[in-house]
This record gives structure tokens, sequence and C-alpha cells, in this order.
């Protein structure tokens, strides 16, 4: 199992901004589960069919790069950078046009080569203040 859950998850993040929906069975299981609160509850291959929407329908050119892994048994720990166009409504803000890139991390579940469940968590002030929500510090 070396290496190989990592780059599952590694290819999922890297893959999430051209996924085709109809290929969400691909990278997630029919009962995976998102254990993110900042997000509506998310399950199955609907939910991560909605989760594609989310993320896309608020930033064009949406990229993930990871920076850095670590496996351990079916877990994939992961500092990953999440970049794109604030194109869309994104958080209640409508959008605005501004870049944005912002880190997270996550822990991601890997069930057969395919993603089972996952907890991530990301700067949402930081995008907030990226795209003119809130004002930045200083």
């Amino acid at each position: 199992m070396s290496n190989n859950n990592r780059a599952v998850v590694e290819r999922l993040l890297q893959e999430m901004g051209s996924i085709p929906e109809s290929a969400v069975g691909e990278y997630f299981t029919s009962n995976w589960v998102n254990h993110d609160p900042s997000l509506p509850p998310l399950q199955g291959l609907e939910g991560a069919v909605g989760l594609l929407r989310i993320w896309r329908s608020g930033f064009s050119n949406l990229k993930a790069e990871v920076e850095d892994s670590v496996e351990a048994g079916d877990k994939v720990a992961v500092r990953f950078r999440i970049s794109g166009t604030h194109s869309g409504p994104l958080m209640g803000v409508p959008a605005s046009g501004k870049p944005v890139s912002v880190l997270a991390t996550g822990i991601f579940r890997v069930a057969d080569g395919k993603m089972a469940e996952n907890w991530v968590n990301l700067d949402a002030l930081s995008i907030l203040q990226q795209i003119g929500a809130l004002p930045a510090p200083g």
C-alpha cells in the first residue's frame, strides 16, 4: 500500500478543477463523507459533485497544489494551496474578479483507491480578505 493512497489524494487535488462531474465515481467512493463543518453536509457521489460545484462556481481556473503529504495506513495528511480567480459567488460574496491563493490542510481516508472521507481546514478568513469581503489586517 506504500504511497498508493498518497498518489490517490494528490491526483484528486491536482485534478479537482477539471474532473468531469460524470467521473466523480472514479475519485470518490459511493459512501464518501465530507467532515468540513464550514460546508453544507456532503455525502456520497452526489455530495462529491456538490463539493466540486461549490469550488468551481466560486473560482475560475481552480487549481490545487500539494506542498507536503504524509501517508499512514489508509489516511493521508496533506498541506496544499488552492488558487484561482474569484469569478462567481462564494460564501455569500459576489464575484470580485480578484485572484485568491490560500493554504489548506486535510486528512483524507482512502478506500479501494478512492476518497472515502475527508477532514479539511482552510483559511476562510484569508479568502474573505483577498476577495474584499473583509479588511486585511494592518
